[in-house]
């Protein structure tokens, strides 16, 4: 039996920050489990290629039917390999406002917050630490980090149009969405360094693969922790001749995000105990909130065509010989066209005046986009997704299978809650306002959906046709003060010693933005709370 003295599971956003910045100390051997690849190939590497990932980066996960939805099945794509989702995402650096984390700590014990050492002002040094942003180091930004982050160098004339358009209406410009103030519209900067996709692995494992201390085993599916005597002892992993369990002398530290956390807890019997019987599990430790509490920001897409075939990315002939030079400059130089996150603009915004921080969220981009870009649609246009920021609606993750290779059973909930539809409406209205500004209306848009904006329930109903997740799921094995929240602030899980959990699954709260910085910073945080311990 294999032995080290730390076990991360999982390779994503938070498991690559843990296990790297745990492996800076020489005396501690580290095991990085990944279930997918090593995600170092062209395709991953070159931002315009998004459209194109090989299959085996995404576990394309499906939802359970949706009530809200009209029933119907969403999906929800998630990184599989090395840098988990973020060698699949679109590269939006966002941290959240500074509102969400005071938010997490305040002195409440509804809803799992109360988290103390979670405020703004705690988690803007290990933001700033993990950040090497082109702009320079200042108040909010870091410059010397391991994550490159950087302005986009080449945007699309539409895009910029997008920008142009809320300048016409007098909305807010922001040029630093995680600086003083996140409210306004711009360009999103993105984690790419040299024209290149920046994931977390590129970041945190790949410029120590050397490191003697740490071992790096991808393809290693994890069927179950190992559990004795109260302690999570070993990880137990599921290959082609059998079983292989690996053994783990000082914590385990649980890395495989929102879906992918709560699932191995639960097929380890640590989770709802009644659940877990129902599927003949031997119950270790019954939490009911494991799996529970599923936050993730439900999004709407509008879509329109134009008859310029030159101002954005579409399926013709013209835009399939520029997008074939545009990789032979992206090849030689890592310029040009292709070095677009596709989510080139956007901003933030309040569905009303009193709202506390913006709850509304816009990516624009300069293609049209059907059924999450699996579609192939012919033509060229553009899209903007609408999403709902802080969502009320909550749903679960549970075991469809106890075979560790099943997907796990994804209720988002979306749309159950009314105050998530009402602030959707308000995206809605907002967003075809910037559409009708000239600079947009140039390009002679035709709304491929056309919605009555006037009347509530023509608006609700295309909602519920079209919405769906923008990638964000949160909150299925949150911190917080109480007993029975499954881990502490210092991301400790209750109930059994030696384990540790570093995802977007321990927030209390989605963050009012996209959640790849901010599990980075989980991870870094992790690390810390288990060096301390460590020493102790």
């Amino acid at each position: 039996m294999a032995e080290y003295d730390i076990i991360v599971i999982g390779g994503g956003s938070a498991g690559s920050a843990v296990a790297g910045r745990l492996s800076e100390d020489p005396n501690l051997s580290i095991c990085l489990l990944e279930a997918g690849g090593r995600n170092n190939g062209v395709r991953v590497k070159t931002p315009g290629l998004l459209p194109f990932l090989p299959n085996n980066t995404n576990w394309r996960f499906d939802t359970v039917p949706q009530k809200g939805l009209n029933g119907r099945i969403g999906y929800q794509p998630r990184g599989r390999g090395l840098g988990g989702s973020s060698a699949i995402n679109a590269m939006v650096y966002i941290r959240g406002s500074k509102w969400d984390y005071d938010n997490w700590a305040a002195s409440q014990s509804d809803g799992g917050e109360g988290c103390a050492g979670w405020s703004y002002d705690d988690v803007l040094p290990y933001f700033k630490r993990s950040e090497s942003n082109e702009r320079g180091g200042n108040d909010f930004h870091g410059a010397d980090g391991p994550l490159s982050v950087s302005d986009q160098h080449w945007s699309n004339p539409l895009s910029k149009a997008f920008v142009k358009a809320t300048e016409e209406l007098q909305l807010p410009r922001n040029n630093d969405f995680n600086g003083e103030t996140q409210e306004g519209y711009g360009f999103y900067q993105v984690t790419q360094k040299k024209g290149e996709r920046w994931s977390a692995a590129r970041a945190y494992i790949e410029p120590h693969r050397n490191r003697s201390n740490l071992h790096i085993r991808t393809g290693a599916l994890v069927a179950r922790l190992e559990t004795g005597e109260g302690r999570v002892i070993g990880v137990t992993l599921k290959n082609l001749l059998g079983e292989e369990t690996l053994h783990a002398r000082k914590a385990v530290i649980l890395s495989a995000g929102a879906f992918g956390t709560p699932h191995i807890l639960q097929l380890s019997g640590i989770g709802p105990g009644a659940h877990l019987q129902e599927h003949g599990i031997n119950v270790v430790h019954d939490n009911a909130h494991i799996g529970s509490h599923l936050q993730d920001h439900l999004d709407y897409v509008a879509s329109f065509e134009t008859p310029d075939s030159d101002a954005s990315f579409g399926s013709s002939l013209a835009g399939t010989a520029r997008m074939a030079k545009a990789l032979v400059e992206h090849r030689r130089r890592r310029t040009g066209i292709l070095t677009t996150p596709y989510a080139e603009s956007g901003g933030f915004a309040r569905s009303a005046p009193d709202v506390p921080s913006p709850d509304i969220q816009y990516h624009f981009v300069p293609a049209m986009l059907e059924d999450h870009g699996r579609e192939n649609v012919k033509g060229h246009g553009f899209s903007c997704h609408a999403c709902v920021l802080r969502p009320e609606s909550k749903g679960t993750v549970r075991l469809a299978s106890t075979n560790p290779k099943a997907a796990p059973a994804i209720d988002p909930n979306f749309l159950t809650d009314e105050r998530d539809m009402a602030v959707l409406r308000a995206g809605i209205r907002t967003m075809y306002r910037i559409f009708d500004a000239p600079a947009l209306r140039d390009y002679q848009p035709q709304d491929r959906y056309p919605v009555n904006l006037d009347n509530d329930d023509v608006l609700d109903a295309i909602i519920r046709e079209r919405s769906d997740t923008v990638y964000h799921p949160v909150g299925t094995c949150r911190m917080g003060p109480n007993d029975d929240d499954p881990l502490t602030p210092r991301l400790k899980f209750r109930g059994l010693e030696g384990l540790y959990v570093a995802d977007a699954s321990v927030m209390p709260k989605i963050v009012s933005g996209n959640t790849n910085a901010p599990s980075i910073m989980i991870g870094e945080r992790c690390a810390d709370f288990v060096k301390e311990d460590l020493r102790s």
